[in-house]
């Protein structure tokens, strides 16, 4: 295993600590377009020169967890 890999102990076994990269994408579900945070879809929605509503609110995560190998032990 890689000497990087981090453990954590529960209940009393000791399992690794996997690293994720996580994406957060704002998005108007209607025309697709991609806001660089929930406040700037707040504030289109709060602005009277746009159609936008609350409900054309769409949040996507994507989750990306690195490869772990497992090594099976035998009980002896």
């Amino acid at each position: 295993m890689s000497d990087d890999q981090q453990y954590k102990t529960i209940d009393g076994k000791e399992v690794p600590v996997l690293k994720a990269k996580t994406v957060e994408t704002i998005k108007h579900k209607q025309t697709g377009k991609i806001y660089a945070s929930k406040a700037e879809f707040d504030a289109d929605v709060a602005d009277t020169n746009t159609d936008t509503t609350a409900d054309d609110f769409q949040q996507d995560l994507s989750i990306t967890v690195a490869k772990l190998s497992l090594v099976s032990q035998t009980k002896k």
